[in-house]
Order: structure tokens, then sequence, then C-alpha cells
């Protein structure tokens, strides 16, 4: 039996461990024991705590509460809280996912305290250093001693930066292994897909007909900060939908929300505010979110876990941010990246919307990537 301590702190992370802890409760058991840490990052109760309900993940056994601060002071704030119960749990290894400071935190006090660090998502490249999460990611990574990558490309960026790919056990830090395996999430949609359909009316609470309604997710501090791309966001939202008469879903983050009166141009803010065709919510849970992206015709983000859940449920995305780290999407040609470009949005969207017979090759992996992951951690 080992142990493991797994870090969630953000709302894709909880979600994530989702697919690890239900994989250990049905195949691993007796043989791998799951401690779990919340570290707070996101401590709005919408947009964290309900999904434990909803995805009948454990209740964590400790929460640090760290909430929101600014880079250095949380991220130093998680580390202390995650050295004490290190050194209190002794686990075998400590198991982080993603990019964010939750991700980095847990990283530097596991490193210090020579436990192995199994990161999940790992390879993962933007290629900008100006994103907080490129900077966790790679710290993470090459302070880990297993590594998965969702994707054949995370794979390759992992052998660029000098990861050897025959490394052979005893595996540290300094001799670490890594691995394709697929995606977490992929199993995690394949799971949920069939239970969204029964346990939501998302649909129907909004007027919303299937494929007949776009759906749009803003939370990057880079979009919802800076008022002339945020404009330019709304403004080709606005335009897409009164030119095609399709409504748009909004989702909003309640920090984005508050920021729409504030940054928006007054008329653009009132615009939208009396738009029939433009719809915002609030945050929706995440078998709402799944019922949402399977029945929306095309899904426009700024969230790189809605880029692929865009891809899982076969719906062309445009991507908006001027870089993504699931590259193949574009590569496929599956989603179109147009940042906050009102012009490069539209057509974006025009092209979508005469294209037919888009492809979704199978580069997700299998649907089991939490059972190969729980397998790996054990022969370590």
């Amino acid at each position: 039996m080992i142990k493991i301590l797994t870090i969630i702190g953000a709302r894709p992370q909880i979600i994530k461990a989702a697919a690890l802890s239900r994989a250990i409760k049905n195949s691993f058991a007796d043989r791998i024991r799951e401690v779990i840490v919340h570290t707070g990052q996101h401590y709005d109760d919408n947009m964290s705590e309900v999904f434990f309900d909803e995805l009948d993940i454990p209740r964590p056994n400790y929460n640090l509460n760290a909430g929101s601060g600014t880079h250095g002071k949380q991220t130093a704030f998680m580390i202390e809280g995650i050295e004490e119960i290190l050194m209190k749990e002794k686990p075998d290894r400590i198991v982080l996912y993603g990019d964010t400071n939750s991700t980095l935190a847990g990283a530097v006090a596991a490193s210090k305290l020579l436990i192995p660090v199994v990161h999940i998502e790992a390879g993962l490249r933007s290629f900008n250093k100006a994103m907080p999460e490129e900077i966790n990611r790679i710290l993470c990574d090459h302070i880990s001693t297993l590594l998965f990558s969702p994707t054949k490309t995370g794979y390759d960026n992992l052998l660029k930066e000098g990861f050897r790919e025959n490394n052979t056990a005893p595996y540290s830090a300094d001799n670490p292994k890594i691995f394709h395996c697929g995606d977490v999430m992929f199993d995690n949609s394949l799971y949920f897909s069939e239970v969204a359909e029964k346990k939501t009316d998302i649909l129907e609470k909004n007027g919303l007909e299937k494929g007949r309604f776009i759906l749009a997710t803003v939370h990057r501090n880079n979009n919802t900060d800076e008022p002339v791309r945020l404009n330019s966001l709304f403004s080709a939202l606005y335009a897409i939908a009164n030119k095609n008469n399709c409504k748009v879903v909004l989702p909003l983050h309640p920090r984005t929300a508050k920021l729409l009166s504030k940054n928006l141009s007054s008329e653009l803010y009132s615009n939208i505010k009396t738009s029939s065709l433009i719809k915002i919510i609030s945050p929706v849970s995440f078998l709402e979110m799944i019922a949402l992206e399977k029945n929306a015709s095309l899904i426009m983000t700024d969230s790189g876990g809605v880029q692929k859940e865009a891809y899982f449920f076969r719906k062309p995305c445009i991507i908006l941010r001027a870089e993504t780290e699931w590259v193949e999407l574009v590569e496929c040609g599956s989603a179109k990246i147009a940042d906050a470009d009102e012009k490069k949005i539209i057509e974006a969207f025009d092209y979508f919307k005469e294209k037919k017979g888009l492809e979704f090759p199978d580069i997700f992996g299998d649907g089991k990537a939490a059972e190969f992951i729980c397998s790996q951690m054990l022969a370590l």
C-alpha cells in the first residue's frame, strides 16, 4: 500500500482529480491510499465546493484556505501549509495537476523534502513566459520524478528540454520517467457525458436549443483586465450574434462579470446588457458545462481546458488567446487562434460556419489515462 498526497486548488484540478480518485476507488483501493489537500486557491462556493458534491470526489482531508492575493504571497502561503502537511503525512508520492500556483507550491514543498513529484499534464507549453501558468508548468516538470503528458506534442516538448526517453529505474528528480498517457479529462468527459444529460436542465432553464447556440468563456487576466482587449472580444460576440441571429451563452467568472461595466465602453456595455441574443449566466457546474459544450454549435474560449473539451465533443473552437498549449487542435483544423482581435474572431466564425467535415483524430488517449497513471505510481 502506498500513500499519495493529491494537491488541488482551482476548479480544473478538482475536476481532474475526480478521474484519479475514481480509478483508485474502482481498481486500486487495496494498493493506493489517497490524501487530498485543497489549497483554497479558488474559494467561491460556486467555483469549487459544489464540484466535490457533483463529481463524487472524496472530501479533502485538509483545506489551506489560501484565498486570493499576489502570486508571491499566495504561493508562499501554500508552500508553508503544504510543507507542514507533508511532514505530518509522510506520503510516498505527491500528485500535482496542471499549472496553477497550487501546482508550483506543491512541487517546491515536496522537492525540498525529497518526496517524488508526480505531474499530470506534463510537457504542455504555450512558449509564452509572460503567462504565469507557463512558468509554473516548466518549473514543476523540471523537479518531477514521473511526468505524464496527455499528448504526443507535450511528450516531444519534454524531449526537447532534455528529458531522456529511455531512463530506467530507480526513478528520481535527477532520473525522471516521462510518459505519453492520454488525458484524464478525456476520461472524465466520457464518464460524465451521459450523466450530464440526465442530471442537468441547463438548456431548458436558459431557453437553449441543441446545436443552435454559441458557448463562450472569458476569464484570463489579460483579456478581462485590459479594456482594449475586452472591448474587442465583446464587440466580436455582439456582431456575430446579431449578424447570424444566434444566441451566445457566457457563463461568466464572478470577477469578469464585475469588470464588464468598468472596462467596456458605455455603448457596448449597454448593447450587451440589453441584447436578447447575448445571454450572460452565473458560473455553471461541471455537469452543466458538459451539457453546454456537448450541445453548442461552436465554442469560443480563452480556457485551455474548454479548448480540449470542445475537441472531445467534436465542436469547432475559436481560441481567444495569442497562443495555445494544445497545438494539436489547431494543426488538425478543429480550432483557430484569433486572440482578442475582433476581425480575426469574426473571420474564424465565418470559416467554421461554412466548413464541412471537420476532423477530430484520436489524440487524447483511450479514456483510461487515470488507470495507467495509478499503475505507474505503484511501479515507481
